[in-house]
């Protein structure tokens, strides 16, 4: 069996290792354009606020063990055209210029996302960056010292978290966010509401609401003004994170897709072509709150999807058990975690849905040291089913999102979690744990929704 695998960042290394060793004899071929595999975006705030001091630890394979695995890695190849009816594709070596093809017998499609780079006059600027791989971290990094002024463009995790670094570094930021809320995807106002005030108290400007019309650079060119919908703001670097899009030109009209360009695959991550599969950043995934799909471009749901990839490239084994879509954030000693919809996401998910909000003590009261945790439960309408949860305190909290994800993904309900069996002991919580507090909360709510 002949098998190409196109791009390997999270996805492919995933899929790589398993395919190599589910089926020894794998002729495997590794095309990727970029010098390097398996970067960990998620640490770039980290390598950039200081705390990751070097950054080769956020990689976690290398070509060189792919090809100890039996790989023939190519890297700084680029794929330039597939042809799933001939089943070959066409590649660039970048450094040499030559041209080739190949072909397969299985492809997997690897390919990734790339940051949305929206049509605003001014982008080319020198001191507009991006914040997606390795090479794009490196120049932020080479950049940032002799820089006080900085706005980052875009109010999730990655611009988030790069707000935070370079506020702890002492630069005069600017967060801009063309919507009303920082982290929407994730959590709903009563949490983003602490989150940024909590933010300008770190000195960070936060303009909401603002849509970026242009970028201008002054004579020198060391100074760029962002011009927003509701003013302008200064800047030596500007970070723009404002979202990712599916990087599936190769394939399109070639293999079934969601609007956006998001590769749609079956329980064994197979594309509408059963010889042609794909995984990570440039796939759809399976939603488990709503039961269909969703483009969520997670370093989690990547290498699940590329694991999977390896399992069944040879028949059919075992099936995609989807997401919801389960994060974690720390910021500024808060400690987030959400999973599934939240009350702003749930109607466009197709889901009628009733929310609680429970703030109460992780543990007992004469513990010495405490600290409160504010939650959240999103359920169904009519079925009770437990469809989003999230949780912020500045006490490590966050397995209990995974605690919460568990609970979506197996499709348990209010009464379920409220009644479920978690340990006792004064150190870590109470004979009713918080969750079994937040559901039950939520159980009187129907109740008394129910004797009305």
């Amino acid at each position: 069996m002949k098998v190409i695998v196109v791009g390997c960042t999270h996805a492919g290394t995933s899929a790589v290792k398993t395919i190599l060793k589910e089926n020894p004899g794998t002729e495997l071929t590794v095309y990727e354009r970029n010098d390097n595999v398996s970067f960990l975006s998620c640490g770039i705030a980290l390598y950039v606020g200081g705390v990751v001091k070097d950054p080769q630890g956020l990689f976690y394979s290398n070509p060189e063990e792919l090809a100890s695995l039996g790989a023939n890695v190519n890297m700084q190849h680029d794929v330039t055209n597939i042809d799933t009816a001939a089943k070959t594709v066409s590649v660039k070596n970048l450094v040499t210029g030559e041209e080739f093809q190949d072909t397969y017998d299985k492809l997997v499609l690897t390919i990734g996302s790339w940051p949305i780079i929206p049509p605003i006059e001014g982008i080319q600027s020198k001191n507009v960056l991006l914040c997606k791989n390795y090479n794009q971290a490196k120049e932020i990094i080479a950049r940032k010292d002799d820089k006080k002024k900085i706005v980052v463009v875009g109010g999730g995790y990655i611009g988030i978290e790069l707000v935070e670094a370079f506020a702890n570094d002492g630069k005069e930021v600017t967060l801009v966010d063309g919507l009303d809320r920082i982290l929407n995807k994730y959590l709903d106002s009563e949490f983003t509401d602490i989150l940024e005030d909590d933010l300008r108290a770190h000195g960070v400007k936060v303009q909401l609401n603002e849509m970026v019309k242009g970028f201008k650079d002054n004579e020198a060119g060391d100074i760029t003004t962002v011009v927003t919908t509701g003013g302008e703001y200064e800047a030596e670097m500007v970070i723009l994170c404002v979202g990712f899009r599916p990087n599936t030109d190769l394939v399109k009209g070639q293999v079934d897709m969601m609007k956006n360009g998001a590769i749609i695959v079956n329980d064994y991550m197979q594309t509408s072509l059963p010889d042609v599969y794909a995984a990570g950043d440039s796939c759809a995934v399976n939603y488990n709150p709503n039961g269909g799909h969703a483009y969520i471009p997670l370093a989690t749901n990547a290498v699940r999807m590329g694991l999977l990839v390896g399992k069944n490239i040879n028949g059919p084994k075992i099936k995609y058990r989807g997401t919801q879509s389960t994060s974690g954030l720390y910021l500024n000693g808060f400690t987030i975690g959400s999973t599934g919809v939240n009350d702003a996401s749930a109607e466009a998910f197709g889901l009628e849905t009733r929310s609680v909000v429970l703030e109460d003590f992780y543990r007992p009261e004469f513990m010495p040291s405490n600290e409160k945790v504010l939650m959240k439960l999103v359920y169904e309408v009519g079925t009770n089913r437990i469809v989003g949860g999230q949780l912020m305190s500045k006490y490590d909290i966050t397995q209990s999102a995974n605690t919460l994800s568990l609970a979506i993904q197996n499709k348990m309900t209010i009464e379920d979690l409220a009644l479920v069996d978690f340990f006792f002991q004064p150190h870590f919580d109470r004979p009713w744990n918080y969750l079994n507090l937040l559901a039950q909360k939520a159980l009187e709510q129907e109740a008394e929704l129910a004797a009305k």
